[in-house]
This record gives structure tokens, C-alpha cells and sequence, in this order.
């Protein structure tokens, strides 16, 4: 009879923390900004894969990739060649000064994951301007709608996260420590209710929220807010920081007629839920006929492009970057050797490249390997009445704990994160009471098994 070997488990070799990551802590708070929150007391020391190990040798199972940023793991041989290879050349020149073939096949092959047939047979062009951030990215793609429309007011959601820097907080929603004591902050932007079918706002039902947030918004047209003022609506098509949040379906496709009627850009942030983590390369793909019904005329996207290089993009159609020359740039925007990195994540995503137990692509290795995650916690649910809800798309999954009268419970959220991590799971939250489920795309069923048995254990304490 053959023995199947055990699936790995975390090593915990010392408390949380352990000496050598004690003494890192204290000179971290002696000489770093106090702006840094360090929910949970563990210091990297080296990675493989799924797995991250401490500076005591204390080893993690990794469910939250440096909030979804760690799209192949840590330290995947691919893209380490890839980076070492490009360093070996050159490591910047000035994207916005010098063309780069490097960064000019990337832009290729973004552009090919959003551009469409148009109804006369021709393609529809878009365009791409490297940035280092998901902030700076959002940051542009407000410059350039203005710009284009001649228009000033931007909306966006309740519960959004667009970054920190001064015009992405402000259209920011999840949390008011982000903006106090910050202001004045942008001028001409608003707010309206997101659709989530977990708590739907507006007096609304779980099928009718999307319905409800289009008629705020034509509301505000008629009394309050001139449409035709209204360069762009910027909306996360799956929200992530406000709670991992999956709107109804006919949303987008109703958002973007909106748009339509009233001459307004559409703006998809998909900074956390893009590339391949919900299991297409954009979350929107997931709405509207593959997206064609619902389709943007604006992207941003990061964290998950260049596996935890700083890079960023928006990507905008052809007909929209209108901008003049010299108008916006970048000094380290499109840095060569975080393209490098970009392009050594695309071939995974693609399935250029396979990943040994990850299927044909990453992308189908987050659609399946989620699918198995969610039917798991949706068992939970089950079991467990605090969890009210269990929600996501491929390896994009929230998990909300509730009270028994159904409010969001984020002590309770609180204590069931920091046993996990005790437990060896590197985890986060989001939103009110939410854990987020956002681990490298190459998780591994097997992998998963061992996180899931992590969060059932630390949840059947909780229920004790």
C-alpha cells in the first residue's frame, strides 16, 4: 500500500515573533514613518512560491501576496530570469525621453486583453502610459478624462479605494483615516453608493441594487449635479478594499450606458482584482457578454502586473488619450526591468509558460483552484452562523463575519485573522469585518486544502 506524503504545513520554529524579528520590529518603529500600520508581527526574510518564511525561520502559508501583488509567488524562477536578464543590460534610461522595445511589446500585449472589433470591422485601438503605482495610474486617468472632456467632476463609490496620494484619496471611500487632516483635498468629486448585494444600499434588494445606484446617480443629474459637468465615473468592478464586493450583474452594462447618454468617461480601477486574479485578465470580463457590453474607456491596473515590481499602467482607448505632448510623464514609469518582470507574468497568466500543477494558464489555475476554495467556505457558512457571508470570483474571495442580528462584526473579524496567522496563515482583511482570500495565482489545490484546514480550525475555536 503506497503512503501519499503529507501536503506541506507552516513551521513555526519560534512564538510570533521570534527574537531576530522583535529586534527588526523595534528598530522599524524607532526609524520608519509612523504612517505604517504592521497588523501582524512577522519580517520576511526569503519566499518560495506560496510559502514565505520569517528571519526566525518561521515559514507562512501565503493567502494575501502582498495584497494581491504576488501574481507568481515568491522568487518563481521565471521571473527572476527575466529581471536578472534585463538588469544585465540596463536598468533605466527614462521611459518618457527614450522608447524601449521592452516596454513598447508589453503595451502590445495589454492592449490585446481590451481592444475589440468595432461593428465597421475595424479594431478598436487603445493606448498605454507606464506609471510605478496603482495611485499614479488613477492619478493620470483623472488628468486624462478631464482633459479629453473638458470637464471637471469625477464620481465615485462609497467603500472604494483608489490609492493615497491627493487626487486618489479623494476619490477614496473606504475609510475616513485617509483623508483626516489631510484636506483640502480634490475639488468637484462625489460620491455614490456602491451595489452590494450582501447589504444593499438604497432601500434596495440584492437583485435590484445595481438598478437603485443608476437612478442616485440620474437623480443627482436632475437637482444637484449637472451631467454634462461630469468628465468620468471611476468604479472598481469587483471592489476590493471596501470588502472583496461582487456587484449583480447588470451593473456595469447599465453603468456604462449611463456613461454613454451622458457623454461621461468610464473609468475601471482594477488595480487589485485585475490581471487574472478573478480568473479572466480583468474582472469586468466577468460582466456584460465577456465585457463587451460593459467595456471601459479607461483601465488601471498594478499590484498583480510585474509579480511585486513597482509597475503600473492605464490603459485608455485610442480616441480617448488625446492628451498633448510633454502634457503628462513619468521618471521611473515603465522602469525596464519591472516591464521585464511584467512580461514574465503575462507568460504565466497566458500560459505561454506553465507552472507545474497549475493547468494550462494561471488564469484557469485561479478560476478552478477558487471555485474549489469557495465551495469550501460556502460549507463553512454553513456551519458557522457568524459568517454571513462568502463572496468572490477565482482567487478574489472576501469572507464577512457578522453578529447575530447581521452587522458586520470586525472584532469578532479581528480575532479570527490574528488565529490564523498564529496558525501559520498569512492573511488580511478588508472592508467593515471582512478576511480577503487573495494568495499567489499558482496556489495549488493541495496548497489550498492546507490553508482551508488552517481557517476552519481557527474558526471552530472562535464558535467554541
Amino acid at each position: 500500500m503506497t503512503t501519499l506524503p503529507k501536503p506541506r504545513q507552516p513551521e513555526l520554529k519560534t512564538t510570533l515573533p521570534g527574537p531576530r524579528s522583535q529586534d527588526i520590529m523595534a528598530r522599524d518603529k524607532m526609524h520608519l514613518s509612523t504612517s505604517y500600520m504592521r497588523p501582524y508581527p512577522f519580517v520576511p526574510d526569503h519566499g518560495e512560491g506560496v510559502w514565505l518564511t520569517d528571519v526566525d525561520g518561521n515559514t507562512m502559508l501565503d493567502f494575501f501576496a502582498g495584497i494581491a501583488v504576488s501574481t507568481t509567488g515568491h522568487a518563481h524562477p521565471h521571473v527572476v530570469k527575466a529581471v536578472q536578464e534585463q538588469i544585465g543590460k540596463f536598468t533605466h534610461v527614462c521611459l518618457t525621453d527614450y522608447p524601449q522595445e521592452i516596454t513598447t511589446s508589453l503595451a502590445e500585449r495589454l492592449v490585446k486583453h481590451v481592444e475589440r472589433p468595432l461593428a465597421d470591422g475595424s479594431t478598436e485601438k487603445w493606448r498605454v502610459f507606464f506609471s510605478n503605482s496603482g495611485a499614479e495610474a488613477v492619478e493620470a486617468a483623472v488628468k486624462l478624462a478631464r482633459n479629453h472632456t473638458g470637464r471637471q467632476h469625477i464620481i465615485s463609490t462609497m467603500g472604494s479605494f483608489h490609492g493615497r496620494t491627493y487626487g486618489a484619496i479623494t476619490l477614496t471611500g473606504s475609510k475616513t483615516k485617509y483623508k483626516r487632516g489631510f484636506g483640502p483635498l480634490l475639488p468637484a468629486v462625489s460620491h455614490v453608493p456602491y451595489p452590494n448585494p450582501f447589504r444593499p444600499p438604497l432601500g434596495s434588494t440584492p437583485e435590484t441594487c445595481g438598478q437603485a445606484v443608476i437612478d442616485h446617480i440620474e437623480g443627482l443629474f436632475v437637482g444637484i449635479l449637472p451631467a454634462d459637468e461630469v468628465a468620468a465615473i471611476i468604479v472598481e468592478p469587483m471592489q476590493g478594499e471596501g470588502g472583496y464586493i461582487v456587484p449583480p450583474a447588470d451593473f456595469l452594462p447599465k453603468l456604462r450606458q449611463l456613461c454613454d447618454k451622458h457623454g461621461i468617461l468610464l473609468i475601471y480601477d482594477e488595480v487589485q482584482a485585475g490581471m487574472g486574479r478573478t480568473g479572466k485578465m480583468f474582472s469586468y470580463q466577468h460582466f456584460g457578454n465577456g465585457g463587451q457590453d460593459c467595456q471601459p474607456d479607461i483601465i488601471t491596473s498594478a499590484k498583480g502586473i510585474a509579480s511585486g515590481m513597482p509597475l503600473g499602467a492605464l490603459l485608455a482607448k485610442e480616441s480617448v488619450m488625446t492628451w498633448p505632448v510633454g502634457s503628462h510623464g513619468s521618471t521611473y514609469g515603465g522602469n525596464p526591468v519591472a516591464a521585464a518582470a511584467a512580461h514574465a507574468t503575462l507568460d504565466l497568466l497566458e500560459g505561454r509558460v506553465q507552472h507545474p500543477g497549475c493547468g494550462a494558464s494561471l488564469m484557469e489555475n485561479a478560476a478552478q483552484v477558487g471555485a474549489y476554495i469557495m465551495a469550501e467556505l460556502k460549507k463553512m457558512q454553513a456551519e458557522f452562523p457568524f459568517l454571513g457571508d462568502v463572496r468572490g470570483e477565482g482567487l478574489f474571495i472576501g469572507m464577512e463575519f457578522v453578529q447575530p442580528d447581521g452587522t458586520p462584526d470586525g472584532a469578532l473579524r479581528d480575532r479570527a485573522s490574528m488565529r490564523m496567522f498564529e496558525k501559520g496563515l498569512l492573511n488580511l482583511d478588508c472592508g467593515e469585518a471582512v478576511i480577503r482570500i487573495s494568495p499567489p495565482l499558482i496556489l495549488t489545490r493541495e496548497d489550498a486544502e492546507t490553508g482551508l484546514g488552517i481557517m476552519r480550525e481557527a474558526l471552530a475555536e472562535l464558535a467554541g
